[in-house]
């Protein structure tokens, strides 16, 4: 062995030392040029070219872009109306500016500052690269009144450059077929192509780009004048999400770097950013992505200090505030550092305290002229921290798949419905086995099911996570709703989608409501927001006049009665229920649970920073809040039930 290893150095000399030449190393390496030869490098192509045509855009060149692809679904053809490739001879080559450009690596016209003062291409080696790895490649550019035209097989010439024709107007037109001996299978996705064609209309307002299909016979143009601000909103339609918000801020600014942002909050737990620099797609973001969302973060916190929004017992984190962002950025630089010739991240470290800095201050400025939706904003981001919060000790609960597998696994105190569809399902939560009883024999056992609960339910509020999880009562809830609890929510596991709070018309029940819509408010924060939270409304008193019985729900309509029934009531005619477990189940159905007669008022919340304080104030840990509630409040109890 150790002769082998001798003869193995003796015969390492300069002659094993390859030089490639021209375009030779793009074929030997493709992977370091666009990423790989599998589908992504595939149509990593179509962007190098694409892009070149857009830089002509970006720098006020060209107006319009076509992109057609073939029936074969392998050859791709890009127009412009830009300025068109030169076609004069190069001073150093001694060939024509555009047989340049396309079989020399790092040649281009985008290195001179005074030809482009931004671009996405910034190497060099786009067009070339391309036309390396194509079987076919024809350049066909107008310009000067004349049409030229130059073909290339595998990266090298089969054609010099020809004047065609005269023609009108100028531009660029590049027709290429990949090599199948580069990639292992050519086929151009036209979904893949007609969405980045249609996001870079978006970025560019009023530009014009055409795609055609041959292969399906199809043809889309797009053309956006209100820009990011349409691509905003068609992101949020595309992924079904609920703006929580009814805005969309848009801020844009010319200076170094020129800057363009629209962002909204959505239900989403996640953040959606969308990136852009020069025109290119940042698919894993950068410094200007960083910049956005430190932006947004600062500006959010310092409207909460500045209004002393700061809520209580719970720390809102970065995270918390962009929970829910969905941004479009898109941003130009003069001299941008991507990271890698695929350009999925943008590396410039300065960017990130530039992009931070301008949108802080404008959404600062917003904000405070729009004092509802900056409150609304905090409040959302006050929510998240509660749920995430409440998540740390949550888990996933079960959910009904069949009408055998729930029987298994929910407590054995509900008396579930037949019905498996959640839409036509409802859930009442009742005070009491005897209240349970009530509801039980008074239900439709199609569509109603009934959790009676035992004594008051935990205040949520002052427990910690592990308490909360761990109560019994809370845990069955849980378990019968199915959508699991704070930020684990998922609401197409809901099992009802009426869940109706029914306890008794007294100072206990009301205490009883109250505890369960802290914890839905504080666990459950999606049901209050999609409207799935009812307070059922039971009558407190019976009034009977002869054959008729009247209901009232309080004390003023009782009054109001009795007044009008006069002399014809008599003395024994009221009954005043102490809970719903003294009425029969055909009363309790009648005034509380038929669809038809009952009274359900629905849990909604208007304004949630004040919804946070209030729950905060009244159920939270600090007793001198709530002593200064009562006693601002002392003149309107006046009839307490004790």
């Amino acid at each position: 062995m150790p002769g082998t290893t001798a003869q193995t150095r003796q015969g390492y000399t300069a002659k094993n030392i390859s030089v490639l030449k021209g375009l030779e190393p793009v074929r030997r390496r493709p992977a370091m040029y666009i990423g790989g030869v599998d589908a992504i490098g595939l149509h990593h192509l179509v962007w190098e070219i694409l892009d070149n045509s857009i830089d002509e855009v970006i720098n006020g060149f060209a107006t319009a872009v076509e992109v057609t692809l073939a029936k074969d679904g392998a050859t791709i053809d890009i127009a412009d109306n830009g300025r068109g490739i030169p076609v004069d001879k190069h001073p150093e080559t001694k060939k024509p500016a555009l047989e340049t450009i396309l079989t020399t690596l790092h040649a281009g016209g985008k290195f001179d500052e005074g030809n482009y003062i931004h671009s996405g291409g910034l190497h060099g080696v786009g067009s070339s690269v391309v036309n390396a790895l194509s079987e076919e490649f024809v350049a066909v550019v107008k310009r000067d009144g004349h049409e030229y035209q130059q073909r290339y097989r595998r990266g090298k010439p089969t054609t010099p450059v020809k004047k065609v024709k005269k023609a009108r107007g100028s531009g660029t037109s590049i027709r290429f077929r990949a090599d199948p001996k580069i990639f292992s299978k050519i086929k151009f996705d036209p979904k893949r192509l007609r969405e980045v064609l249609e996001s870079k209309a978006y970025l560019h307002r009023g530009l014009r780009i055409v795609f055609r299909d041959h292969a399906s016979a199809e043809s889309h143009t797009f053309k956006y004048d209100n820009g990011i601000e349409e691509y905003l909103k068609k992101i949020v339609e595309t992924r079904s999400y609920k703006p929580t918000e009814d805005f969309v801020f848009y801020f844009s600014r010319t200076d170094d770097p020129r800057i363009e942002v629209a962002l909204l909050w959505t239900d989403e737990t996640s953040e959606h950013v969308r990136s852009y620099a020069n025109g290119i797609r940042t698919t894993a973001g950068g410094t200007h992505d960083l910049g956005l969302k430190a932006g947004v973060v600062k500006a959010v916190r310092n409207y909460m200090e500045s209004h002393e929004l700061q809520p209580k017992g719970v720390t809102v984190a970065a995270d918390d505030i962009r929970e829910g962002l969905t941004a479009v950025l898109s941003l130009y630089l003069v001299k941008p550092q991507f990271q890698g010739q695929t350009k999925e991240r943008l590396n410039n470290p300065e960017v990130q305290a530039q992009v931070a800095n301008a949108i802080s201050g404008a959404l600062d400025r917003y904000f405070n002229s729009n004092p509802s939706i900056a409150k609304g904003v905090v409040g959302r981001s006050i929510l998240a921290a509660r749920a995430r919060a409440a998540s740390r000790a949550a888990a996933q609960q079960v959910t009904r798949k069949t009408a055998v597998s729930h029987r298994l696994n929910l407590p054995g105190k509900l008396a579930d419905c037949e019905s498996t569809r959640p839409a036509e399902s409802e859930l009442f939560i009742v005070e009491g086995d005897s209240a349970g009883g009530s509801a039980k024999q008074g239900r439709d056992r199609k569509t109603q099911a009934i959790l009676p609960l035992r004594g008051k339910v935990l205040n949520t509020e002052q427990a910690s996570t592990s308490k909360v999880m761990a109560n019994k009562e809370i845990s069955d809830l849980v378990s019968v709703l199915g959508c699991g609890i704070g930020k684990n929510v998922d609401l197409s596991k809901l099992r009802y989608h009426k869940i109706i709070i029914l306890t008794d018309a007294d100072s206990d029940g009301h205490h009883i409501a109250t505890l369960l819509l802290t914890f839905f408010y504080r666990y459950l924060t999606p049901l209050l927001r999609q409207g799935f939270v009812y307070l059922g409304m039971p009558p407190l008193y019976r009034i009977d006049q002869g054959a008729q019985t009247r209901w009232a729900w309080d004390d003023a309509e009782k009054n109001r009665i009795v007044e009008e029934l006069g002399d014809r009531l008599r003395s024994d005619a009221i009954t005043r229920f102490k809970g719903l477990g003294e009425m029969s189940a055909p009363q309790l159905k009648q005034t509380a649970m038929d669809r038809q007669s009952r009274l359900l008022i629905k849990v909604l919340i208007d304004d949630e920073v004040e919804t946070d304080r209030v729950v905060n104030d009244l159920m939270g840990k600090d007793a001198a809040a709530r002593y200064r509630f009562v006693t601002e409040r002392a003149s309107e109890a006046d009839d307490l039930d004790i």
